[in-house]
């Protein structure tokens, strides 16, 4: 992956999940290991394992071969794998700004942003999508016309909770359950498929920042979408939920002149870079 990190600097690297997806999705033995992988049952039977007292034992040669800063982290015993998947953060290391006419990254990630248009397509976890195909609604996807899209990607390594990106009143959840099959599997080097990611969004309606869709994208295999709350009021930087073990992505869509983006958020994108952000980090403000 390219990305701009926290100091600016331009980095180039592949981490062993970018690898290990791209041998399942681009080659024809992979696509063939991976039908079985996304089974409802295999994951079922996944997550029961990293829900066991065992699976500790994959925490510390996760932590080395990620080389994950553990200082952010509370001291704890973890009962499971997942248990330190979802880990807490220290109170203070991801400060929020006092202003609700700021817009937050929600997450800890890597980011792209996108102007929205009716025929823009979206690559979400080696999956295409439509703003509507996305929402699985051309009545709200018509809404986010001319505004933009914010792909917040999560890795393996990173914070797994997440946080509202702003102030307001959030809507139900609705949840869209995954799709995964071959299109045609005699066909073509590589078996095609047809996917979509599980996910579950909310809309907030923000006096501020107009009405926002938060959406969490979740992986096809063992990983879950926790959120805690629904159909209430909510403040950016409040923890709205976690994943589970997987790999994962949060979405943003912004209607038509509500925000001002960081105009490095575009840039880097047009360029071929994600930029790297945290959680609290301030993203955009308010056009009113």
């Amino acid at each position: 992956m390219k990305y701009i990190d926290m100091n600016g600097h331009k980095k180039h690297a592949d981490s062993s999940q970018d690898k290990l997806l791209k041998l399942l999705y681009t080659t024809r033995a992979g696509r063939m290991l991976l039908r079985p992988l996304v089974t409802p049952a295999f994951s079922k039977l996944a997550g029961a394992l990293l829900n066991t007292r065992f699976s500790c034992r994959l925490i510390e040669p996760f932590v080395r071969s990620n080389a994950i800063d553990m200082s952010d982290y509370a001291e704890t015993s973890y009962r499971s794998y997942n248990d330190f998947f979802t880990r807490k953060i220290k109170k203070g290391a991801r400060p929020v700004s006092g202003s609700s006419s700021d817009l937050i990254s929600p997450c800890d990630c890597y980011a792209s942003a996108y102007e929205i248009s009716e025929d823009q397509i979206l690559t979400i976890k080696n999956a295409k999508y439509t703003v509507s195909s996305l929402l699985h609604s051309k009545k709200l996807a018509a809404r986010y016309q001319g505004g933009y899209a914010l792909i917040l990607r999560l890795t393996v390594s990173d914070y797994h909770r997440y946080a509202y990106a702003a102030t307001g009143h959030q809507s139900k959840n609705y949840r869209i359950p995954g799709v995964f099959h071959t299109v045609n599997p005699i066909a073509g080097e590589h078996f095609p498929i047809y996917k979509e990611n599980s996910r579950e969004y909310t809309v907030i309606h923000s006096p501020y920042l107009g009405d926002i869709v938060q959406m969490e994208v979740g992986a096809l295999m063992v990983g879950k979408i926790v959120n805690h709350r629904e159909s209430c009021s909510v403040l950016r930087g409040e923890e709205k939920g976690y994943f589970e073990f997987g790999g994962s992505t949060i979405v943003l869509l912004l209607e038509k002149d509500a925000v001002t983006l960081r105009e490095d958020l575009l840039v880097n994108t047009l360029s071929g870079y994600e930029t790297q952000l945290r959680l609290g980090n301030i993203i955009g403000r308010t056009n009113k």
